[in-house]
């Protein structure tokens, strides 16, 4: 009599293995749509927060910030002042987060500014360009071509 040994044979072996590669190659685009739409989402709330915080700086300064960084955060131990107003965390300010670039421009006197948001790398990181300004409308563009005043509104 033969002795049977216990275990797999390289032949389900290698189905399961197919099988998980199958499985991976369904599952791994949908992560990647999934991080693109969760940054596009993070822009957006970004934008809303940096329009919230110029309205403050207008609000007490009399003028909107010349600059991002004018919104960071204040040295420590210090005070707020017009160069360091406290208004938004040291990440947002620094002009980049969740694979989006921000980009800010003073308007003349500071009386006006607007913000884009361009993702840093349109396949990985988002397809959506994003334009504000001191209207608090926030535009997109999903032509690649870069967002302004006369994109459409989101929704």
């Amino acid at each position: 009599m033969r002795n049977r040994e216990k275990g797999f044979s390289l032949i389900e072996l290698l189905i399961v293995v197919a099988i998980i590669l199958i499985i991976a190659a369904i599952a791994i685009p949908n992560l990647l749509r999934s991080k693109i739409a969760a940054n596009q989402a993070s822009a957006v709330g970004s934008l809303r927060t940096l329009n919230t915080a110029c309205i403050a700086y207008s609000t007490s300064y009399g003028q909107f910030p010349g600059a991002l960084a004018s919104l960071g955060p204040m040295a420590s131990g210090g005070t707020a002042s017009s160069t360091s107003a406290d208004l938004v965390d040291s990440v947002l300010a620094g002009g980049t987060k969740s694979g989006y670039v921000f980009a800010f421009t003073a308007g003349t006197s500071n009386q006006s500014y607007s913000i884009t948001a361009t993702p840093i790398t349109a396949a990985t990181t988002g397809q959506n360009m994003y334009y504000t300004d001191q209207s608090g409308v926030i535009r997109v563009d999903t032509s690649g071509t870069g967002a302004t005043v006369t994109s459409t509104p989101i929704g």
